[in-house]
């Protein structure tokens, strides 16, 4: 014959005691979740979403980095496209002066002269562009710490080599600066010998020739110079049409991080954030049965003659 097993009055209240403490715990973290608004406080609440979440939480780091850096990469190529296109038009405005100067019918000295002088300005406001600053650093100057690219003669005073870039998505990384050579054209040149000389194409120098040439009257001059003008502005449309294209990448991909950062976010909140009227049940839930096994428990667990005897 089976036996059943013998039931202490102990035993009945120990296992009583067990039963109303895992009660405890589940409203406990009802209470918790409904406080933080979260369903993960603990990595124990749930092994799997925690490493799901914080591989997101990684992606979310990521993305709003990529964001920032093509925010800054934007306003870099900004200027610098800005500054690019008033200096084409300047240059157009320089070029129809070198033109009213050659014609025959508007070339008097007195005429030319005056025309010499608005070139002199005009070129004071390219090196004033090519001297253009974000953040208080020469966006035509590569990396240089000074305050300057040119100098008011229009040599270039910034650093000869390096790039600034910036991520802006996995594996893409965009150059955000133009060194003032590479759009005004070099200070010298190799003269074929290994001498160095001063580059006739170089923007500042063609207008210091044309203006030179006006003022003596020196068609010929103004013809090399007008040349040589059209040069010059061709490199700054070409740098132009570059920066533009660089410019269009950025705000692309910053597009992109920002709507996969919004993506990710969704799930992350999806993993993290509680649901509160689903919470608020399930504490109601909880309360109610603990409030049931508490009665229950008085009326099974009667007080013995040990109990006042203690």
């Amino acid at each position: 014959m089976s036996s059943s097993p013998r039931v202490t009055q102990s035993s009945v209240r120990t296992r009583t005691m067990a039963s109303l403490q895992r009660n405890l715990n589940k409203t406990q973290q009802a209470q918790d979740q409904i406080s933080s608004g979260k369903q993960l406080n603990r990595p124990s609440d749930s092994p799997t979403g925690t490493v799901t979440a914080l591989q997101l939480r990684g992606e979310v780091r990521a993305n709003k980095k990529y964001s920032n850096n093509a925010d800054d990469a934007v306003g870099r190529l900004g200027v610098v496209q800005d500054n690019l296109q008033s200096s084409v038009e300047l240059l157009t405005v320089a070029r129809n002066l070198t033109l009213e100067a050659k014609s025959g019918g508007q070339s008097t000295p007195e005429a030319n002269k005056a025309r010499a002088a608005q070139l002199e300005q005009i070129k004071g406001n390219l090196v004033q562009f090519a001297n253009s600053k974000y953040l208080d650093r020469p966006v035509f100057g590569g990396s240089t710490p000074d305050a300057s690219a040119y100098d008011t003669g229009g040599r270039y005073v910034g650093e000869e080599a390096g790039e600034t870039l910036r991520a802006i998505g996995p594996n893409a990384k965009v150059r955000v600066d133009v060194r003032g050579p590479e759009v005004f054209g070099d200070d010298q040149v190799d003269d074929g010998n290994g001498n160095k000389v001063d580059n006739p194409t170089q923007m500042f120098r063609v207008l210091d020739n044309i203006i030179d040439a006006m003022k003596s009257g020196d068609a010929d001059a103004m013809d090399t110079g007008l040349q040589n003008l059209d040069k010059a502005s061709d490199l700054v449309k070409s740098t132009l049409s570059d920066v533009g294209a660089r410019y269009n990448r950025v705000t692309q991909m910053k597009q992109s991080a920002e709507d996969r950062l919004m993506s990710v976010s969704s799930q992350l909140s999806d993993i993290e954030d509680v649901d509160l009227p689903k919470a608020i049940m399930e504490l109601q839930l909880q309360q109610t049965s603990y409030q049931a096994a508490l009665a229950a428990t008085a009326k099974v667990i009667q007080p013995s003659l040990i109990d006042f005897l203690r």
